[in-house]
C-alpha cells in the first residue's frame, strides 16, 4: 500500500516489455501503478517488485475503456492526489500489411489504443500531474514507411499529440517528454521484423536504464 509521501509512478502498458522494465527500475524510488490487461503478467511484475523491496498498485484495466479509466484516476486522486510520473509504453502492432489491403479491425484496434485511448488519458493525468509532474512518451518513427500503414499512422498522430502538449505546457508543466527507444527483442518487434538477431538489439532492461537517465529524474 502506497503512503500519501510516496512518488507515484504511473506505467500505462506494464506487463511486459520496455513498461515492465521501467516499473522494476523505478520500483526502488517510486510506488508504481501499473496498468495492463494481462493480469498474470502484472502478478508476476509485482512478485519481482516484492522481491527487491518495492511496491506496486496493480491494475488490470484496458486504456481503450474510457470509464474504467476514469475510475482509475478517480482512485488515484483519492488515495495520494497526484501522480509524479507517468510513462506510456502501451502500443498496438497491428500486422503489416499494403494499405490498400489494411483490416479494418486492425485499423480500429490501432486508432484505438494508440491514438483515441491517449487523447482521452492526456485531460485525465494533467490534473493529478500538475506543474511538477511528468508525462514520458516513446517514438517509433515509422509514419510513411511501407507495410507499416496502421501502426505507423496512429502511433505518429499520437506523437503529434504529445508534442502539442509539450508545447503547451513548456512554461507552467507538467513536463512532457518523448524518447526514442533502441530496438528490443519484443513479441511486436517479432512481428514486425521476423527472423531478426536477437544480439543486434537491447534488452529492455538496459534501454529502461539509458532512457531513465535521459530524464535526470
Amino acid at each position: 500500500m502506497g503512503r500519501m509521501t510516496d512518488k507515484i509512478a504511473l506505467i500505462t502498458g506494464a506487463s511486459r516489455g520496455l513498461g515492465a522494465a521501467f516499473a522494476e527500475a523505478l520500483s526502488d524510488t517510486h510506488h508504481i501503478v501499473a496498468v495492463a490487461r494481462t493480469t498474470g503478467a502484472l502478478e508476476e511484475l509485482d512478485d519481482r517488485i516484492q522481491a527487491k523491496g518495492g511496491a506496486a498498485t496493480l491494475a488490470p484495466m484496458d486504456i481503450t475503456n474510457a470509464d474504467a479509466m476514469a475510475q482509475l484516476c478517480r482512485s488515484i486522486y483519492d488515495r495520494w492526489g497526484k501522480v509524479d510520473l507517468w510513462l506510456h509504453t502501451a502500443a498496438h502492432g497491428a500486422p503489416l500489411t499494403p494499405a490498400d489491403h489494411i483490416d479494418q479491425k486492425d485499423w480500429s484496434k490501432s486508432v484505438a489504443i494508440n491514438l483515441d485511448a491517449v487523447g482521452r488519458l492526456i485531460p485525465f493525468l494533467s490534473p493529478l500531474l500538475g506543474t511538477e509532474g511528468q508525462a514520458v512518451f516513446f517514438d517509433d518513427p515509422r509514419g510513411g514507411e511501407k507495410f507499416f500503414g496502421s501502426y505507423g499512422a496512429t502511433k505518429a498522430a499520437q506523437i503529434a499529440l504529445a508534442r502539442s502538449w509539450q508545447l503547451e505546457t513548456a512554461t507552467n508543466g507538467p513536463k512532457v517528454s518523448i524518447l526514442t527507444p533502441k530496438g528490443m527483442p519484443t513479441g511486436t518487434r517479432a512481428r514486425f521484423f521476423p527472423g531478426e538477431p536477437r544480439d543486434t538489439l537491447v534488452s529492455p532492461r538496459d534501454e529502461a536504464k539509458r532512457l531513465l537517465a535521459k530524464l535526470e529524474l
